[in-house]
């Protein structure tokens, strides 16, 4: 099953980061994602320790999914901005409509993860910021998660991009547990689903 979700959420990646202005800051978290999932090839090319931190530098080749003009895009953003601040955005700018379903998204693959027990927030919260969650989206996760979600009802007009964004991270919840049960499954499907061109 991850290999099916891994391949198109990299795909929707790359296109997200070719229409991105932020290429090079949002590659270097995307690559650091990249490395915690198969099919994606990357050289280390050189590895330093500095302070308390391994500093690791990458060759990263195109990857098969990816489409050529969206791999030149990303070139292109890449060389235009070498020098330049890209002021930090992010990918995809949501709505506040889009980022309370994708925190609900989320509150729902952490309630079907352990379905017979109620969430501990005090242990799930700091698992959640080493997954890299911001504040913003920590506090709607926990408002969400006060009340039963509903996959159907969170699949309902969802766009592809919003669902590429909960997919990784739906990822990164459902493994926290090193295990995917038959629910965080469906939900992981139907993210994926959603995903697929028409």
């Amino acid at each position: 099953m991850l290999s099916q979700i891994v391949r198109p959420m990299v795909r929707t990646q790359i296109r997200l980061l070719a229409n991105t202005q932020a290429t090079r800051s949002t590659l270097v978290e995307t690559i650091a994602q990249w490395l915690g999932f198969l099919g994606v090839r990357a050289e280390v090319t050189e590895i330093d320790a500095e302070s308390n931190r391994i500093c690791v530098s990458l060759v990263v080749g195109k990857p098969e999914a990816c489409d050529d003009r969206d791999w030149q895009q990303i070139l292109d953003n890449l060389q235009a901005t070498k020098n330049g601040d890209e002021g930090g955005q992010s990918i995809v700018q949501l709505t506040p409509k889009q980022e309370s379903k994708l925190q609900r998204l989320l509150a729902y693959v952490i309630q079907v993860g352990d379905p017979d027990r109620p969430v501990d927030w005090d242990n799930l919260e700091p698992q959640l910021r080493s997954l890299g969650f911001a504040e913003e989206t920590l506090l709607g996760i926990r408002s969400a998660l006060r009340v039963p979600q509903s996959l159907d009802q969170l699949m309902e007009g969802l766009d592809a991009d919003v669902a590429a964004i909960a997919l990784s991270k739906a990822v990164g919840i459902a493994l926290l547990d090193r295990q995917v049960n038959p629910l965080e499954d469906k939900a992981l499907a139907a993210l994926l689903e959603v995903m697929k061109p028409n």
